[in-house]
């Protein structure tokens, strides 16, 4: 395969599975090893809001809703649901259901599982943040009542997993641990969920072993992997190198100028395809002075002029070009073409110009620039300590000298989710695929429910707040249309984040490998087959 120059701004629409058809899978039982640059920092599902843990720890716990390959909406622990009132959900759940540790599956381990992510620790609480209460009507049947109609609630709780309360009170892990703390529970190393693998052991930072659940309710699961041995390994050129000598059997991210190797070396291949991910900056809009700064006493980020000086003085096409190896798709926006409510027509970048950025800082009182202290992830994203770097030279032509911090996870999120951060790069998907999502975590000021939790800079417009809350209730599409429109003029006018670009997805694995790459960069073990 091709290494691809660049994404088509038609192909990041697409929502779709990006593989073939999986044949019947062998007989003969497998053992599974893939490799990630970074690792699940916890094996509990309401601790860490972040991509990578979600994705591992949803072969093990699953939601009510689930998505399909095509990221449809599909029945999981529970088997049907519909509107019985404008602010009530009716949820059949599935019976004959059990936990890893041969508990049955009930209503009352859902009620349990949504007071615990609703917690003060808990870091998922925008999935559940709309809901008023649930409602036991038998064992298996619940009513979910939102605090105002929520048309969208199906879509907003697929990744919000479901916990045994037996489990979690025999292990006195009943809340969530506080990551910004560091703290651990039981839970952070231990699981018992209702997924196809269950947990095995857990060496946190070098290897994660799942085997297949002999009791998993759904039979019709398309793989014939037994264990999965999970390995996580920081160093590019190590990765590559265990992939390139047969030692793993898949890994992601594959690094932007190693595609083409691999894609070329006998035995492998590499899948790629456009992922709904937004790479943005995020700036401090709140704290009174600046960490790591020359600065005393102000906030220069508080200024406009200053938000858009930094945002002018960043050549996004020549990161495209010399960082991401033409492997992403420049934006304007804090979300992706695909997520529902895209205002195509907004999606224009602010021109590169160093020579007008140095004006803007002059203006606003600083024609020397000054120094910031910036926080980035060393292995999360594709090249995500490059991208820093380049914004780092960037800046500093035109006078802001960054004192760049690139981390790995284990410290990067306690620190950044504490708002312990004046500039910072993140990531983000919309687990509900609509822009609400984006919306209510990320640009809503920061409150209760969960509203603003990723709003890690305290970016605050009290108009934008109002549209989120009504683009939550509306039902009519072109009204909510026109507001999440609004939303994000609204925030693009404020250079409330600085938006960078989606980049492209790239998995290599053996040839004998067959699975499922889907847009928002999950892979499910249940649909991948070891021939």
């Amino acid at each position: 395969m091709k290494p691809r120059s660049v994404l088509a701004a038609t192909a990041l629409a697409l929502v779709a599975v990006l593989a073939g058809p999986l044949a019947s899978p062998p007989a003969a039982a497998k053992t599974f090893k893939f490799a990630n640059q970074g690792d699940a920092l916890s094996m509990d599902p309401h601790s860490l809001n972040e991509s990578l843990q979600l994705n591992f720890l949803a072969n093990i716990y699953e939601p009510l809703v689930g998505r399909g390959k095509k990221l449809e909406l599909v029945p999981a622990l529970a088997t049907d649901w519909k509107q019985t009132a404008p602010t009530v959900w009716r949820f059949n759940l599935r019976k004959g259901v059990q936990f890893h540790d041969g508990t049955p599956f009930t209503a009352a381990d859902v009620i349990f599982s949504y007071n615990r992510a609703r917690s003060e620790t808990s870091d998922v609480k925008t999935y559940v943040g709309a809901i008023k209460e649930i409602r036991k009507v038998d064992d298996h049947a619940i009513d979910i009542v939102t605090n105002e109609p929520f048309p969208i609630l199906p879509d907003v709780i697929s990744l919000w997993m479901m916990m045994s309360r037996k489990w979690c009170e025999e292990n006195r892990a009943t809340v969530p641990v506080d990551k910004r703390k560091g703290v651990e529970n039981t839970a952070s190393f231990k699981a018992s969920g209702t997924g196809p693998f269950r947990l095995r052991s857990r060496e946190p930072g070098i290897r994660t072993t799942l085997v297949r659940s002999l009791n998993y309710w759904d039979r019709s699961i398309d793989t014939n992997i037994d264990e999965v041995v999970f390995t996580p390994i920081g160093n590019a050129s190590t990765r590559v190198a265990a992939m390139l000598s047969g030692e793993i059997d898949m890994m992601e991210p594959v690094p932007v100028q190693d595609v083409g190797r691999i894609a070329a070396s006998a035995g492998l291949k590499v899948m790629q395809g456009p992922e709904l991910r937004t790479i943005f900056l995020g700036m401090d809009q709140s704290r009174s002075e600046l960490l790591f700064s020359n600065v005393k006493g102000k906030n220069p980020l508080k200024d406009k002029r200053v938000r858009q000086a930094f945002y002018q003085a960043i050549d996004i096409n020549a990161i495209q070009k010399a960082v991401m190896r033409g492997a992403s798709a420049p934006t304007a926006l804090m979300i992706a073409p695909g997520i529902k409510g895209f205002p195509a027509d907004l999606n224009k970048r602010l021109p590169y110009d160093p020579a007008a950025a140095q004006k803007l800082l002059a203006e606003a009182g600083y024609p020397q620039g000054f120094e910031v202290g910036m926080n980035c992830p060393n292995d999360r994203y594709v090249n995500d300590e490059e991208i820093c770097k380049a914004v780092s030279t960037m800046l500093a032509k035109v006078g802001v000298k960054v004192n760049l911090t690139a981390e790995t996870k284990g410290t990067y999120f306690p620190k950044i989710l504490s708002r312990n951060t004046s500039f910072y790069l993140l990531g983000w998907t919309p687990g509900s695929y609509d822009s609400h999502n984006p919306l209510f975590a990320l640009m809503a000021t920061p409150g209760a429910g969960g509203q603003g939790q990723f709003n890690l800079g305290s970016y605050s417009n009290a108009r934008v707040d109002a549209l989120t809350k009504s683009i939550a209730t509306e039902t009519d599409v072109a009204k909510r249309t026109a507001m999440i429109r609004e939303a994000m003029q609204i925030h693009q006018d404020d250079v409330g984040h600085i938006p960078l670009h989606q980049q492209a997805l790239a998995w290599a694995m053996k040839n004998n490998v067959e699975t499922v790459q889907l847009a928002d960069n999950f892979m499910f073990l249940k649909w991948t087959v070891v021939k």
